[in-house]
């Protein structure tokens, strides 16, 4: 069962929860508050220690009045513990404008007038209209007391950051139907033209992209191709917003380091199109340029990508044929990973040193594999069913690298229980088709050496739908298996044959 309290608790580390203790004790009126010891309880997830506590059968509004209240308390403190860290541009104007407005209902007009004039200008630059408008709006409820305001050109300003706030609540509209429709897409899996369906759906609520577009929409446009492209494993389907990206980041360089957020998601998932789709040269320059623009960025930003860009990186250069460096970025990545470092950025270098070490035959592949310790459950909801399917797949072919035929039997006919059914739905029938190939292996080893199976492994390797790079590490596999050859050397020769001109 899902406990929002202990989700909650993984956003602090072990300072902040000491903090938040403390907090607890400084606002408890009473000793005989039990907030302190239920937070305890939950951390250690003790079953027994909570039915002492609280007698689940007499107690029941009782405790959970005491955990929403603790709830509410870890929310104020969250809350609290952002304001204090947020050192961002968007986040000063805020605070001036804030601090502006209450020196204005103070009556201290000449300093109230100058931190509003200084919140407008940061907000302005920064494209926030929102914010614009109320600080537009305040200075125009104190416009008497300015004498050198000029009312009908604030006025102005005011009319045009409307019209700027109502497109960009147009976009935001067309984002909400866009994501939507993606889980449309994913559920039937169907593939359309994504151009097309962001063109149709921005031309039904009259924006214009040109006019609107910005580090926060480019972002969320790229953010809807990579979500689009990640269910179909096929990420030529957008290989178009390279081109749009690019012309965008060349126009606004000014703005970049203002919009850090934004700026280093769009770099992340320009360096991802790329190396999906065989750019590998291409990837690695931006991942530079973000790595000089992290060392230069908050230590926040440093946390969140750090992980990412290693694990872009070692694909790289996996791809481009240095296997050995890029087992050696996945394993600094992985050591250099601290506490507050993601769960699922971690899980991401983990299965991609599993996939590396089973492409080159390393044993200890299988022992790489058994670090990753949730359940299955847990990564379908926190990586993805795709991802879990690749663990899955994974683990099958590790045993039957090393002759665990009856594992990988026995682990193969639990897989086809578990996913068939959801593979089906999605139309994922190359999944399907590769476990029927691995089924038949399994059944008859021997049938490797007839000319039908190894005519039905080549008719994979060489379906179009098949030349995404983490599915063709599946087929290059298995063209290994019929061939005895290696299933890096096989891949980089699929690579080679499918991405000449990248590579």
């Amino acid at each position: 069962m899902i406990d929002p309290i202990s989700d909650l608790l993984l956003l602090l580390d072990n300072d902040d929860k000491k903090s938040f203790k403390a907090f607890l004790k400084r606002k408890n009126k009473r000793n005989d508050v039990k907030n302190v010891r239920l937070l305890e309880i939950i951390e250690t997830d003790d079953i027994n220690k909570l039915k002492k506590l609280y007698d689940p059968t007499k107690n029941r509004n009782a405790y959970h009045a005491l955990r929403k209240r603790l709830h509410e308390s870890l929310l104020f403190f969250l809350s609290n513990k952002v304001f204090e860290r947020d050192n961002s541009e968007a986040h000063e104007a805020l605070k001036l404008f804030v601090v502006g407005r209450f020196l204005l209902e103070g009556q201290f007009t000449k300093i109230g007038f100058k931190c509003l004039q200084r919140a407008e200008d940061k907000a302005l630059h920064l494209e926030q209209f929102s914010l614009l408008n109320e600080i537009l709006q305040t200075r125009l409820q104190y416009a008497h007391l300015d004498a050198t305001v000029h009312v009908e050109l604030l006025v102005g300003r005011l009319v045009e950051n409307q019209q700027k706030l109502q497109q960009e609540a147009k976009f935001q509209i067309a984002y909400a139907l866009l994501r939507a429709e993606l889980q449309n897409i994913h559920l039937r899996a169907k593939i359309v033209d994504l151009n097309k369906l962001i063109s149709d759906t921005l031309s039904k609520y009259r924006i214009s992209l040109d006019d609107l577009l910005s580090f926060k929409s480019l972002y969320q446009l790229l953010y809807i191709a990579n979500e689009y492209a990640a269910i179909h494993q096929n990420y030529a389907l957008v290989r178009s917003f390279l081109k749009t990206a690019d012309n965008f980041l060349f126009k606004h360089p000014e703005q970049a380091f203002l919009q850090l957020f934004y700026y280093l998601h769009i770099l992340y998932y320009l360096a991802n199109f790329n190396l999906r789709n065989g750019f590998f040269k291409e990837s690695l320059m931006y991942l530079k340029r973000m790595d000089v623009v992290l060392s230069q960025g908050s230590p926040a930003f440093r946390t969140q990508f750090q992980l990412r860009c290693q694990l872009l990186k070692a694909l790289n250069f996996h791809y481009l044929g240095d296997g050995a460096e890029g087992l050696a970025l996945l394993k600094k990545g992985i050591n250099q990973s601290i506490a507050k470092s993601s769960e699922v950025d971690l899980a991401d270098l983990q299965l991609c040193l599993v996939m590396f070490l089973t492409q080159f035959r390393d044993k200890t592949a299988l022992v790489e594999l058994q670090k990753l310790t949730r359940t299955d459950a847990w990564y379908e909801k926190k990586m993805g069913m795709l991802w879990t399917i690749r663990k899955r797949l994974l683990e099958i072919l590790i045993h039957i690298q090393f002759d665990h035929i009856d594992l990988a039997t026995s682990k193969l006919k639990s897989f086809v229980r578990r996913y068939k059914k959801y593979l089906m739905t999605v139309n994922e029938n190359r999944v399907i088709d590769f476990a029927k190939l691995i089924e038949k292996y399994l059944l008859n080893p021997t049938i490797i050496h007839t000319k039908s199976y190894r005519a039905a492994v080549d008719a994979m390797v060489n379906q179009k739908e098949n030349k995404d790079l983490f599915v063709m590490g599946f087929a290059a596999w298995l063209k290994a298996l019929v061939t005895s050859g290696s299933p890096y050397q096989v891949l980089l020769d699929l690579i080679k044959e499918s991405y000449s001109i990248c590579v």
